[in-house]
């Protein structure tokens, strides 16, 4: 199993499908690179030319592999769908990579898949007594095994009865010979949104996705919504009994590119407005207002309008340092964030410092910078979070660590202050994050997120076993998944 060894969430994967255009996988590739940042490991495409599937799959970026005129001769045809891989159930390996195709009796199918089944380890067990044959260690073969073993004679009544099944937080964009067609899960947790270039229907998981096509966006696909696209019409299905929207929280806060349409509001804005919410509740006397970037940057801003203090960049990114970084030596691994971060010595020194970011999960790299801001002269550090505590898992799709490893869940404010050695550290509340958000309070009868990382409230309680999750895929998937 993978280490979770970053102190950022990570979101699983992103997806794009088209319909009826000449150049689809060239739009497919484009797409996936604007929603490149929802997942690294791997790449795949998957094209329909109106009698042959052609798939291409690689393990890295897109911009690695898809971006030359070969590889995309390779996949012709007016349909395909397309994904970005960032693993939470199933190995790092080319077999994991979507989209997925299955030649099925009712004919060929691709699948992509956002999200996490949260019984996919009980269907799996229950598939395989019945003698179901598993090619990858992915759950969302899981969804594709329940379609072909459906009776029913039509794809959207197999697909339907496929979904009654499974449980947790997705959005599928699959592709038959006649149809493309886009699901959401029932508490529309994981993103999901459709556009329009001409006579072509779009899925994708975020607007980003449909601006670099030169796309339109028409509207997010519903919780508990099947859209069907075929000969240029698009079809609602909506087979679950109604329940209220619980989208993720985190693709307000830090999932989401800042351009991304989230409720007709780009996401910059609602991390700008939690921003405003954190200077309202938690302001301090200090100097300057220094963003973590990029997390960190619209918070700051916000932060630093409401309480009328200067914004500077005293810490700088390096772009060019990614996540296959070679670490050779010991000392070079000793260097830790100095390797993606540096410090504007001229800007900090001797000054008071309120550093924003968007989240603490670990607190390993917090307390990396704060130490680095000290030593290259700043005279305080006071550390202001943009959202609440982070203190339980998530088993929708979001790669994060267990709860004993959460910096919140095992430690008081004063234990985590001390920890990362700021003078001060404040979070946003669960009150104020709402009124940032949506302008109104939480009702906890009907929460308007799927919260769970600040309350446990979990909209669905996870078949596989919350605590022994983990332990149970090594079990089952030959010990090589990671959640």
């Amino acid at each position: 199993m993978k280490k979770f060894d970053s102190d950022k969430l990570r979101e699983e994967c992103g997806i794009f499908g088209i319909s009826n255009h000449v150049e689809s996988s060239a739009l497919v590739a484009l797409g996936l690179h604007a929603l490149q940042h929802r997942g690294q490991e791997g790449c795949g495409i998957v094209s329909f030319d109106g009698k042959n599937y052609h798939s291409e799959k690689r393990q890295g970026l897109v911009g690695d592999h898809f971006t030359n005129s070969e590889t995309l001769k390779k996949l012709p045809g007016s349909f395909a769908v397309g994904h970005n891989r960032y693993s939470t159930t199933g190995e790092t390996s080319l077999r994991n990579i979507q989209p997925f195709f299955a030649d099925l009796y009712m004919g060929g199918l691709t699948i992509a898949h956002n999200g996490n089944l949260t019984n996919a380890l009980l269907l799996r067990e229950s598939l395989v007594k019945e003698g179901a044959i598993f090619r990858t260690t992915s759950d969302t073969e899981t969804i594709v095994q329940l379609i072909a073993k459906s009776k029913r004679d039509k794809f959207t009544d197999k697909l339907i009865d496929a979904l009654f099944q499974i449980q947790g937080g997705y959005s599928l964009v699959m592709l038959t010979n006649k149809k493309l067609v886009g699901v959401r899960d029932p508490y529309g947790i994981r993103p999901l949104v459709i556009g329009k270039l001409k006579d072509s229907y779009i899925f994708a998981s975020e607007t980003c996705a449909l601006d670099i096509v030169g796309a339109t966006f028409v509207r997010e696909v519903e919780n508990g919504e099947i859209v069907v696209v075929e000969k240029g019409k698009i079809k609602s299905i909506k087979p679950f009994p109604k329940q209220k929207q619980r989208p993720c929280v985190f693709e307000y806060i830090y999932f989401a590119r800042p351009d991304s349409l989230i409720n007709n509001k780009c996401a910059y804005e609602y991390r700008k407005s939690l921003g405003i919410e954190l200077a309202l509740e938690t302001d301090v006397n200090a100097d300057l207002v220094v963003p973590v970037p990029d997390s960190g940057v619209p918070a700051a801003l916000g932060y630093a309008e409401q309480s009328n203090k200067k914004f500077e960049l005293g810490l700088i990114r390096n772009h060019y340092v990614g996540r296959t970084f070679i670490e050779p030596t010991q000392n070079i691994r000793s260097l830790g964030v100095k390797l993606k971060l540096s410090s504007t010595k001229t800007i900090i020194k001797n000054k008071s410092i309120i550093l924003i970011d968007d989240s603490l999960v670990r607190g390993t790299t917090c307390h990396k910078i704060v130490k680095m801001l000290y030593e290259n002269g700043a005279r305080e550090v006071h550390v202001r979070i943009a959202c609440p505590e982070i203190k339980y898992p998530d088993f929708y799709g979001v790669d994060m660590p267990t709860k004993q490893e959460l910096l919140a869940y095992k430690k008081n404010n004063r234990e985590m202050c001390n920890y990362i050695n700021a003078k001060s550290l404040k979070f946003l509340s669960l009150e104020g994050l709402y009124k940032a958000l949506t302008g109104t309070k939480r009702n906890p009868n009907y929460p308007q997120f799927s919260d769970h990382y600040f309350t446990g409230d979990y909209p669905i309680k996870p078949n596989d076993n919350l605590n022994g999750f983990k332990v149970k895929q090594l079990s089952l998937l030959s010990g090589k998944s990671n959640n």
